[in-house]
């Protein structure tokens, strides 16, 4: 290179020229480029000529030269002075000095236009055209400090020679938006954190920065993929890479992999390993929760947001009054009494007392002692908030249909039937519903004619071979082909003929029962629970009607037929595991379904659709499956005592009645409990009794009642039972302390029957 380039050249990008600097400043910043670095260059003569020129223009207009530079460089420096004056001068006092420098750098730029004196300064480039170093910044000297320190000042740092780096000035939120709408590289420019100065990002920064956000090589000039060289190829070669033969561990299984299988297998045995569940679709579901939850809230803070008034004093009264009415005045003995008496017994903890004028009212001298029980009462005593219920009574109650909306049923008495000297226990009517029979404890069974109450038969036990003579229970066969009555009576089950109705009905049971052969299995090693025999016709008791005799063990309290007629069950409270007796008459013969004691028996009840079992004891209903000879449920009665039960014809609800004047309602598809308790009844619930068609069922208390209520069953499984009381029937009078014992439904008609301890038998029509 020639000395004519070298010294037209510009400054490149070693040259740390600073922009508004005179000549003499520019030419020293060469001398320190070059020296030390490389040999100075040789200066020509055009270039000596050129100096000398330079030289003539300086010496000619030194004075004036010597302000511009001041001034140019009191647009970048600031004196000695200046600096101390900085350093210590107040925010205010800095503002003041930085007017006086604006205005002497107007001053100067006015004087160099008057005098038209053109200073040549160095092309400076933009200082991000160059790096030179590792350092984010070259003109910020600070270092790697955090620059939040001189948030608060002026400057931003200091340069290589120590002079402050002004913070640049900055617009207002109006001159940013001026520069973001006119701006065309305003979304690609950056601020330098050093210096303070805007910096345009170019086309190579910008896709530096997209590599990186895209996880490319940060150069998109390098190849990421260098090209495959195929090494192996598929094609079978003469000279094999590899000749080694197979190790022997390669067909044999790996003995440490056959271990570690062994303990996982093992583990998974004993429990100690458990396999992963698969979660289910609730813990799949993404959780949702309340942003603002209160739940979160200290318990302080929510005690103090939630505080609580303390409560108010009561206001005076008439007593406190300085001049009380005289009859808020006590007496001499009223005084007297009221000083014997405890502070904690007194009506009142003062004596009113009378005064002809306010201003002659004393002190009041227990003034601390009641400022001080209220001080402890606000802080002592808990204060707790009471919500108040604005709820109508009449809403609690349920809204019931009207009884003149469940019409029909038993409303009126219509016949009285009359005949027993004693207490009438038991009813029970035919299947056609035109015959009545009745048991009492003057050891008669009485059958009568519905529609007009006449007594059309009357039997009387004998009580010589039967032991007690009370009737305990009388059963009519349901079937309609037959026409029988099961009638309980001590230890024995008697079953009758009564002979009326039809006489083809009549003649058929007859032929039925004596055309029974037994057979030579049935006779033959079997345990007999209970002993059948038959009447002859020459006997005297053929002619009342007895046909077959059952003796039991112990005393029978009730007999219950199947919906079929042919089986029967047989009740003895005191048999323990003999209770309940299970008799087939077409066989005749009789099974015990338990082994073990149940509990003391109160009835038993057959299924009218399934083969189950209903027992009652004295606080459990046990359902069993008599074909799989297995417990179904278990109801919990509720109650101390049961005295009766009833199913409904449908089979899937009951009804207890116990001694505790409760009656219960069981859904057997909804639960074990009670669907509905009924208290109605003021004494002991003597029996219960569903109708077969209409949606009734009553219940006969000690009280002299019976209770006819409307109990709907619907066909529907989410709609509960209705269950509505409609009548109270009243007319049987108490004696002894008992009332109405027994109660049955018409077969056909919204009818009652009901038998009492006054002797007897009303219906209710």
């Amino acid at each position: 290179m020639s000395s004519k380039s070298r010294s037209k050249r510009k400054p490149d990008q070693f040259d740390f020229v600073d922009k508004g600097v005179n000549d003499s400043d520019s030419s020293e910043s060469e001398e320190s480029v070059y020296s030390g670095l490389e040999e100075e260059p040789d200066t020509s003569e055009e270039d000596q000529e050129q100096s000398s020129n330079q030289s003539d223009n300086d010496s000619s207009d030194n004075d004036d030269d010597e302000d511009i530079t001041l001034d140019d460089k009191s647009g970048l420096e600031l004196s000695t002075e200046q600096r101390k004056e900085l350093s210590t001068a107040s925010d205010d006092e800095l503002n003041e000095i930085n007017d006086q420098r604006y205005t002497g750098n107007v001053k100067s730029q006015n004087r160099k236009q008057q005098k038209q004196i053109t200073v040549k300064t160095a092309d400076r480039p933009d200082e991000y055209d160059y790096d030179s170093s590792d350092e984010e910044d070259i003109r910020n000297t600070v270092g790697n400090i955090p620059l939040e320190w001189y948030r608060e000042y002026p400057h931003i740092g200091y340069d290589i020679e120590g002079n402050r780096l002004l913070k640049p000035e900055k617009g207002d939120q109006l001159d940013e938006f001026l520069n973001k709408m006119d701006n065309p590289n305003y979304w690609r420019t950056v601020t330098n954190k050093m210096t303070g100065q805007n910096v345009v990002l170019s086309k190579e920064d910008l896709g530096l920065i997209q590599n990186l956000q895209s996880s490319k090589h940060p150069d998109s000039m390098a190849e990421n993929y260098q090209p495959w060289i195929d090494f192996f190829t598929h094609e079978k070669m003469i000279h094999p890479v590899t000749n080694h033969p197979q190790h022997k561990r390669s067909f044999i299984p790996s003995k440490w992999e056959k271990l570690k299988v062994g303990q996982m297998v093992h583990a998974l045995k004993m429990g100690w390993m458990k396999p992963t569940k698969a979660k289910t679709e609730e813990e799949e579901e993404e959780n949702f929760y309340m942003l603002w939850k209160e739940d979160e809230e200290s318990e302080i803070t929510r005690r103090y947001r939630a505080h609580l008034p303390a409560p108010k004093m009561p206001l005076p009264s008439h007593a406190e009054s300085y001049n009380p009415p005289p009859e808020y005045l006590l007496t001499k003995e009223e005084e007297e009494k009221w000083q014997n008496m405890e502070p904690e017994e007194r009506r009142m903890n003062f004596l009113p007392q009378k005064y002809p004028s306010l201003r002659l009212v004393p002190a009041y001298k227990r003034f601390i002692n009641e400022r001080f029980e209220r001080c402890l009462d606000l802080y002592l005593c808990p204060r707790k908030p009471k919500i108040r219920m604005n709820i109508n009574p009449e809403d609690l109650i349920p809204k019931l249909p009207k009884p003149r909306d469940l019409q029909p049923f038993p409303t009126a008495q219509a016949i009285v039937y009359r005949g027993h000297s004693d207490i009438v226990r038991t009813i029970s009517v035919d299947p056609t519903g035109q015959w009545l029979v009745s048991g009492s404890d003057d050891g008669s069974v009485r059958f009568w004619e519905v529609s007009t109450g006449r007594c059309m038969k009357s039997i009387t036990m004998e009580t010589g071979s039967l032991g007690n003579m009370c009737i305990r229970s009388v059963a009519w066969n349901p079937h309609p082909d037959v026409s029988l009555v099961a009638i309980a009576m001590g230890q024995t089950v008697i079953l009758v003929n009564p002979g009326l109705g039809d006489k083809m009905v009549t003649n058929n049971t007859d032929n039925v029962l004596h055309s029974f052969s037994p057979t030579e299995e049935e006779s033959m090693g079997k345990k007999v629970y209970a002993d059948w025999s038959s009447i002859d016709t020459s006997d005297k008791r053929f002619e009342n009607g007895f046909r077959l005799l059952l003796q039991h063990p112990k005393e029978v309290s009730q007999v219950t037929w199947h919906g079929r007629g042919d089986y029967f069950a047989s009740v003895m409270p005191k048999g323990d595991s003999m209770s309940v007796l299970i008799h087939q008459l077409s066989r005749r013969r009789s099974q015990n379904p338990f082994n073990k004691s149940k509990g003391m028996v109160q009835c038993v009840l057959f299924h009218p659709v399934r083969p189950f079992l209903f027992v009652a004891t004295q606080r459990y209903v046990r359902v069993y499956n008599l074909l799989k000879q297995e417990l179904s449920k278990k109801l919990m009665t509720n109650c101390k005592w049961v005295s009766s039960m009833a199913v409904h014809s449908g089979g899937d609800n009951i009804i207890i009645g116990s001694y505790d004047c409760r009656l219960s309602w069981f859904d057997l598809d909804v639960s074990t409990k009670p669907y509905q308790t009924l208290r109605h009844h003021k004494r002991a619930v003597r029996a219960v009794n569903y109708h077969r068609k209409y949606p009734l069922f009553a219940s006969a208390s000690d009280d002299g009642t019976v209770i006819v209520c409307h109990g709907m069953v619907y066909n529907d499984l989410l709609k509960n039972p209705l269950i509505v009381p409609v009548k109270i029937l009243k007319g049987h009078a108490i004696s002894h302390d008992l009332g109405v014992l027994d109660c049955v439904f018409h077969p056909s008609q919204p009818w009652v029957f009901s038998c009492g301890a006054d002797t007897t038998i009303r219906l209710f029509t």
